[in-house]
Parts: structure tokens; sequence; C-alpha cells
């Protein structure tokens, strides 16, 4: 197992993971680094990839006509970005930036939806795995929704 496989089989995110889906994991992997201030992704985009912070902040962001750039949740080491990649039409649906200085693993989503492709049983893993990730956003979300309602001076 390399280095790469067993530094991934111990994130939270793919705890668990079967060794053989973990170097499927790897093989489609890439670093990516991003200056402070810098897009990762745009909303509307391709969704071509997702990314484990290494190093750094990311904020997950929507834009609001009335209230401009609202921050949806702030992710740091060890935590997923970007579920968009895993379902049709492979879209962005918020922004991503860089808060600091930011080291990322990129996932390459073609060459992941292959290997889902050819076995289900990898596909169906990582799709428990993202909806469960779509759960905490949605929550963080609402949260987050709850609060400028609750605070509409806050201006967040």
């Amino acid at each position: 197992m390399s280095a790469l496989e067993q530094d991934l089989g111990a994130l939270p995110f793919f705890a668990g993971l079967e060794p053989v889906y973990l170097r499927l994991i790897a093989e489609c992997a890439s670093p990516a680094c991003y200056d402070p201030g810098e897009s990762i992704f745009q909303q509307g985009g391709q969704a071509d990839r997702f990314y484990i912070v290494g190093e750094g902040r990311v904020a997950l962001e929507i834009f609001s006509s009335d209230r401009g750039i609202l921050t949806i949740q702030t992710l740091a080491s060890r935590e997923v970005v970007g579920a968009s990649w895993l379902f049709p039409p492979y879209i962005w649906q918020y922004d991503a930036r860089a808060l600091e200085f930011t080291r990322l693993l990129a996932f390459n989503a073609v060459c992941l939806r292959a290997a889902c492709d050819q076995d289900h049983d990898l596909g169906y893993d990582l799709m428990k795995r993202f909806a469960r990730l779509m759960v905490e956003r949605l929550n963080a979300a609402r949260f987050q929704l709850l609060d400028v309602y609750a605070n509409p001076a806050s201006g967040r």
C-alpha cells in the first residue's frame, strides 16, 4: 500500500474503505495549491474534481443580489470540498475560494466516475459517503439561513 493510500485510509471520509478502492482513488489524485482569495471553482462551472484540504481553509460561498457573497461553510484540514462531480449534470452549485494559502488533494472526476462504472460496489460506497457529506452541508446551510434571518442586520 502506497503512502498516499495509507493517508487516504486515515481520513475520516475514507475510513473503512477497501484497500483496492483506496488504490483506485489514489490513482485519480493529484496535488493542487491555491493562494489566498484564489477561486478553486465557481458556481455553474464544470464539476470535474473534488478535493480534500491538506492545509489551509476553503470558503464555500453563494452570491445573493441583496447581500453579496454569503459564506455557507468554511472547511479546513482533512475536509472534503465538492460533491457535484458525482451527480449529473456535473455542475458546481456554489463557489469555493481559498481563504489563505491552501494545499489540496484534487481527485479527477472522470477517472473516479469510470472506476465507479466499472465497480458498482465502489460507486455505491462513494455515493453513501457523499450523500452523508451533502446532508451535513445542507444542515450547515440551514443553520446559516436561520442565523441570517434571525439576525437580518448581521448581513452575513
